[in-house]
């Protein structure tokens, strides 16, 4: 008797399960649910701020190209960012958030960059929004274009566009100011 009340408990709970992948696999999902409201284009500046001097530097290098291939322009560097954006282009203007991420040399003919960067906003109306930011970054091109992937809080389910200019860059350091325009669409 044990022995056919296991069974059948058993058989209930794998038929509950299989049933519910059937019936949640995909699942069709109201927009009203998630809070979608009408889709709009936002335009801001930003200024993104990368030091690589000093005793607080916001970009490190983590992985160094193989000493092989030291000839190669830096092809495979890669450095990891925690970026301020600042309203104006200088370091002591308005901070409204961070640019999280990393960014590597990708290319072996030039200097392209491979970024992957979070915009991390941490004033007003966007506090705790992200925008995901990933594209191939030709530096001496004067203005380079970037998709925008995603976001999360107010820019969730967001894509759009990025131009970003170099405004200061200082060859002893480094260290560099960008202009970063960014269009993005979301609810």
């Amino acid at each position: 008797m044990a022995a056919v009340f296991y069974i059948l408990a058993i058989s209930l709970l794998f038929s509950s399960i299989s049933g519910d992948l059937q019936n949640d696999f995909p699942a069709a999902v109201d927009a009203k649910m998630l809070g979608s409201r009408k889709e709009k284009l936002t335009h801001f500046r930003v200024y993104w701020h990368d030091i690589l001097s000093g005793k607080n530097p916001t970009s490190i290098r983590i992985v160094n190209p193989p000493s092989n291939l030291a000839a190669s322009g830096g092809f495979g560097m890669v450095s990891m960012i925690d970026n301020p954006l600042t309203i104006g282009p200088e370091l002591s203007s308005k901070m409204v958030g961070r640019a999280q991420g990393f960014y590597a040399l990708a290319s072996q003919e030039e200097l392209g960059l491979l970024m992957t960067m979070n915009f991390v906003f941490a004033e007003g109306k966007y506090n705790g929004s992200t925008i995901t930011v990933m594209g191939r970054n030709a530096v001496f091109n004067k203005v380079r274009e970037m998709p925008v992937i995603g976001g999360s809080g107010l820019f969730r389910f967001s894509r759009g566009y990025v131009q970003a200019r170099t405004h200061t860059f200082d060859l002893k350091s480094g260290d560099a100011t960008v202009e970063y325009n960014v269009y993005v669409l979301h609810y």
